[in-house]
């Protein structure tokens, strides 16, 4: 019997889910949810270091040039060729970005790919 309900349960919050997709489609705002903070929320994000080796397997990743990596990232040529030479570290917020980097490439490559599309249509027109 607790399996029926388990199973009811999990139907009713389906059931829920897409009267709400439906409500929103219609206009309806979506409920209030709960907001996240520091405070409430037990988060653990730290970025892990990263040595040269870790820079350039991250870069190899996305099949990308010094260059359009640090174009990508808002930095200097120079700053990747740094990064990967050991004679620089990177930030805070740039192991932050590598970090997503490396869960989830086949985004970045396609969010690249994209970027580097769009340049070349605005040269073209």
């Amino acid at each position: 019997m607790a399996k029926k309900h388990a199973e009811k349960s999990i139907g009713q919050e389906l059931a829920d889910g897409f009267q709400e997709v439906a409500d929103f489609i219609r206009g309806k705002p979506l409920p209030p949810r709960e907001k996240l903070d520091g405070n409430s929320h037990n988060m653990s994000i730290e970025s892990r270091k990263y040595t040269p080796q870790l820079v350039k397997k991250t870069r190899d990743m996305l099949g990308v040039s010094q260059s359009l990596l640090a174009k990508f990232l808002g930095v200097s040529t120079a700053t990747v060729a740094g990064w990967e030479q050991g004679n620089k570290k990177p930030g805070d917020l740039a192991c932050r970005f590598l970090d997503e980097i490396r869960q989830n490439p086949a985004y970045w490559i396609a969010r690249i790919q994209q970027t580097v599309s769009e340049k070349k249509k605005t040269k073209t027109a």
